[in-house]
């Protein structure tokens, strides 16, 4: 009984519906987790939330400009160069 079920509800055509659910779910879950760890304007411990705002602005500018960032920040705005060149060259 449970193999049909099984089989009724997991054909191999949703695999890619699984993958990207599962690459979503991966995503969120990255980033809850560097929010927690790294964002300076979270606070977990109570004894961290007790002391109010802080002026940090240096650790806020190093959470800011991450790596990611720091790579595309001279590069130019373009997904695939050579399409876009092929498409806006008249020659």
């Amino acid at each position: 009984m449970a193999s049909s079920n099984v089989n009724r509800w997991i054909r191999p055509e949703v695999y890619p519906l699984f993958a990207a659910v599962g690459l979503a779910i991966g995503i969120c879950g990255f980033q809850l987790v560097r929010n927690i760890s790294t964002n300076p304007e979270v606070r977990v411990l109570k004894q961290h939330r007790a002391a109010g705002i802080l002026d940090n602005h240096a650790e806020g500018e190093k959470y800011a400009q991450h790596f990611v960032r720091k790579f595309v920040r001279n590069r130019p705005p373009e997904i695939m160069p050579s399409v876009n060149k092929i498409f806006s060259d008249p020659n």
